[in-house]
């Protein structure tokens, strides 16, 4: 960090009256009523998010949008002492963060003040993050939240970051370092597509609505999202604190106030954190990933087979209709889907989710899809090997952190056959093998040095900063495909 902020110094509004109304009496009527359409359609019993993602356009265009996710923030204004606001430059040049160095934003609702005693010596020591009110001057991208905030949570101060060329790991780091308790709530401010016709940004739109639902920050770039820097360091935080993500809602200018030939698109979803577990409970996670995967083992077969099939003959992953799903995979899960050629056994595409993010029905579905297709390691498949292929699915439970004292502890305390393990390192290293694994590594010592190896780790690797979890796996392997598309699971398939 470098550079003092001025005493008393205002940052005044740069885009009031252009983004948004420059009287008050007629700026507060009117976020007013922005906030009451995002409270309407809050759920009674909705949790308030960790962290939100809200457009930044012109009020008229995407306020309504960005109301929803406000309006999800509103329950805790009893609570909350600050938000912490990330938001691309679209004007100034910025290497890495840039913290506004002000007392006190101003807007036509009045001065909105800045937690600069709270959030400096936090950022002190990360590289690249300085006190840089350029870039702040003339941005917009952060300035249009303020008057929803000062309207909605009038006691709250700000924190707010101009994101330049910064990688997810950094962005993340700077989260990570401001993340606080349920006092603090996070704000990252972004578009998505710009300047497309309704069709093909509605289209653009929804993929980089499933990559953020899927917390993938590979998938999103600057033609995707003009926060893609923010929403990436986001996503990476997210996956490793285990936030699930709920999508508000995702609309585009065609929608609100704008002609349809050249369109930007809106979007707003909620990070939550995993409820604390219940202090007495006599729920048997194993047990009950046991008996979904005995009842519905068809229907996971069958939703992981229409997953690799349409992928193979349309290149994107199917459309699924949970209201014809079972109720079971209608709720949150996560699963592996593996391939394997009926002749030889042999691997031919392996991908999944380590966290439960979406419905159970939707996660299988989308990695029939990835492995047959995006499983980087082999070629897509191609219509004519699906006969020669046998589509497995494995269910996993909830992973439970594995505190040890060093690597002899570790390799004890491991279960042969039995745990599935994940590798988290300081730096976004991240490695999973399923339990499977086993079966072709028996040996704790080489099956740990192998998981070190696909973290792009020494074998021999061990530092203060590595964890671990482990889980375990319940599956249903399938018959060799046939016209059904390898709907039926062998008998006695389900492990």
């Amino acid at each position: 960090m470098t550079h003092a902020p001025a005493p008393g110094a205002i940052r005044p509004p740069a885009v009031a009256g252009m983004f948004y109304g420059d009287e008050a009496d007629g700026l507060r009527r009117t976020v007013t009523a922005l906030l009451d359409r995002g409270r309407a359609a809050r759920p009674a019993d909705a949790p308030v998010p960790k962290a939100i993602i809200a457009p930044h356009a012109g009020h008229v265009y995407s306020g309504a949008t960005a109301a929803l996710a406000y309006a999800r923030l509103e329950p805790a204004r009893e609570r909350l002492r600050r938000v912490v606001m990330l938001g691309p430059s679209h004007r100034m040049p910025v290497g890495g963060l840039a913290l506004s160095g002000a007392e006190a934003w101003r807007t036509p609702l009045g001065d909105a003040p800045l937690d600069q005693a709270w959030a400096r010596p936090r950022l002190e020591g990360i590289p690249d993050v300085e006190v840089f009110d350029k870039a702040h001057a003339a941005e917009h991208s952060l300035e249009v939240h303020v008057p929803f905030l000062q309207v909605m949570l009038p006691d709250v101060a700000l924190v707010p970051l101009v994101v330049g060329r910064a990688a997810p790991d950094l962005v993340a780091r700077v989260l990570e370092a401001l993340w606080d308790g349920p006092e603090t709530a996070i704000l990252v401010s972004s578009d998505l597509s710009h300047f497309l016709d309704y069709d093909t940004g509605r289209a653009k739109d929804a993929r980089t609505a499933a990559a953020i639902e899927s917390l993938d920050p590979e998938a999103i770039g600057p033609h995707e999202a003009c926060g893609c820097m923010g929403v990436n360091g986001l996503l990476t935080l997210a996956r490793r604190r285990g936030l699930t993500v709920e999508r508000l809602g995702v609309c585009n200018s065609g929608d609100t106030a704008g002609t349809r030939d050249r369109v930007v698109g809106y979007g707003s979803w909620a990070f939550h954190e995993a409820d604390p577990p219940a202090a007495a409970s006599d729920d048997d996670p194993i047990a009950a990933t046991a008996d979904l995967v005995e009842r519905h083992g068809a229907d996971l077969l069958r939703l992981a087979a229409l997953g690799l099939a349409h992928g193979v003959h349309h290149g994107a992953p199917p459309p699924v209709d949970l209201d014809a799903e079972p109720e079971a995979l209608r709720a949150s899960g996560a699963a592996f889907v593996t391939l394997t050629r009926t002749s030889d056994d042999a691997l031919r595409g392996c991908i999944g989710s380590v966290e439960a993010r979406r419905s159970l029905a939707r996660d299988v579905a989308e990695h029939g899809f990835n492995a047959g297709v995006r499983d980087t390691r082999f070629p897509p498949v191609r219509a004519a090997e699906l006969p020669g292929l046998r589509v497995s699915v494995s269910v996993l439970t909830p992973s439970v952190p594995m505190p040890v004292r060093d690597r002899a502890d570790l390799l004890a305390r491991l279960r042969p056959g039995v745990d599935g393990l994940i590798l988290e390192e300081e730096g976004g290293r991240r490695a999973l093998f399923l339990p499977q694994v086993w079966e072709q590594l028996p040996d704790p010592e080489t099956f740990l040095a192998h998981l070190m190896r696909k973290a792009r780790l020494r074998d021999d690797h061990w530092s203060d900063t590595i964890r671990f979890a482990r889980f375990e796996t319940r599956g249903v392997k399938g018959a060799p495909w046939d016209a059904t598309g390898a709907a039926q699971a062998e008998p006695g398939a389900a492990s």
